[in-house]
């Protein structure tokens, strides 16, 4: 139902005719998968599908296949995700993964359990990344500054949803968040493809599925038209087009004005309420008439503000904002209305904030162990990549 990405492609990734490498095992629709086995029994497919994505199994694991399927299937059919590094930190609760991908390309997933509590149940989250780097060069973030590389396919976005998983064990992934490496929405068929395999075939509930943007109004009047209710969230940082022009450059193209524009017709179309993200940045963003203007754009769709201190990146030097200027900011928010999250702060010994572990390891010192049982000692402060609250 959706037009093609040509738009957002061309601008901000390689041409859709750019070779491509050969399709990875997630990267196969059920249609696909059938007819791979149009050799074997019907009921070989269900048996399939539903080992890769209900109990996240490899083909070699799946005992009701015969072992010579489970073999030609591990032979013929890649997985496209290999564990160069892993960090844990919060006794195990955090778990971020550094992937390498065929082309040698890396991308970041991060896995989040949460405690139930009175209110709510408890809750494991994955966060995944949409491309190897990204487009938008946002001054402030690590990702945008290492630069883009290309995008990832449907296959690679789910298989990280999968790994995670297996590393989940019992607790099962409860909400996934498209908040990790890249612009999913310059990503838009693979993201909402990904989606649909997940909300479908692993058993993720639309609103438990979050696609966040830095305001790429294509993407989100997609989504707007989309018939799955998954929950959108915009990562702001600045309320006036001056300052939003210098922290995030696709606001030159998009101003605020016209992405209020199209977040009032997801709202208005859809009725769900849209999140927008603000990294508090001191003496930047952090201002009471920088709040004083945010409530002014939250006001029109009733907008939920998660605000999280910036976690420092090597190419932007200025530091986050101090606790007590995060908790005034949101005391001014609250004051006119707006309903705020302040995030938790996790992965306190890990290369945590978006891009950190890529770019670390492509310098040899990423902080954490890699499968070889290797570590090193650098440290970072926080993981900047949570979800919104469900």
């Amino acid at each position: 139902m959706f037009t093609s990405d040509a738009e957002a492609t061309d601008e901000w990734g390689p041409p859709m005719n750019a070779a491509q490498p050969p399709p990875l095992l997630y990267d196969l629709e059920r249609e696909e998968l059938a007819e791979f086995l149009s050799d074997e029994p019907k009921y070989r497919v269900d048996q399939l599908w539903e080992g890769l994505y209900r109990d996240a199994l490899l083909p070699a694991e799946i005992s009701n296949l015969p072992k010579r399927l489970r073999e030609e299937l591990t032979d013929a059919l890649p997985t496209g995700c290999e564990l160069a590094r892993e960090s844990v930190a919060d006794d195990g609760d955090t778990v971020k993964f550094l992937w390498s991908l065929a082309d040698q390309a890396t991308v970041e997933t991060v896995l989040m359990h949460y405690p139930g509590s009175s209110a709510s149940a408890a809750r494991s989250t994955v966060c995944v990344s949409s491309q190897a780097g990204c487009a938008m060069a946002c001054s402030f973030c690590a990702t945008g500054q290492a630069g883009f590389e290309r995008h990832l396919s449907v296959g690679e976005i789910v298989e990280q949803v999968l790994r995670a998983q297996r590393r989940s064990g019992d607790r099962r992934v409860s909400n996934v968040v498209f908040m990790g490496m890249g612009e999913p929405m310059a990503n838009f068929d693979a993201t909402w493809m990904a989606t649909k395999r997940l909300h479908e075939a692993v058993g993720i509930g639309a609103r438990h599925i979050t696609i966040s943007t830095v305001g790429l109004i294509p993407g989100i009047r997609k989504l707007t038209e989309a018939e799955l209710p998954v929950s959108l969230a915009v990562s702001l940082h600045a309320a006036d087009d001056d300052l939003r022009n210098e922290l995030v450059p696709l606001n030159r193209k998009y101003p605020l004005d016209q992405l209020m524009d199209a977040c009032g017709e997801y709202f208005g179309r859809t009725g769900r309420r849209l999140t927008f993200e603000w990294a508090l940045i001191s003496g930047v963003n952090d201002r009471y008439e920088d709040a004083d203007r945010l409530a002014d754009r939250c006001r029109p769709t009733s907008a939920h503000v998660n605000l999280i201190p910036l976690n420092p990146t090597p190419s932007y030097g200025v530091p986050g904002s101090s606790r007590n200027r995060v908790h005034a900011f949101a005391n001014r928010l609250r004051h006119r209305g707006v309903n705020v999250t302040i995030r938790d702060t996790r992965g306190s010994d890990i290369d945590a904030a978006c891009g950190q572990l890529s770019t670390a390891h492509s310098l040899g010192r990423a902080g954490g162990k890699s499968p070889s049982g290797d570590t090193t000692s650098d440290r970072t402060r926080s993981v900047q990549i949570t979800e919104r609250r469900q």
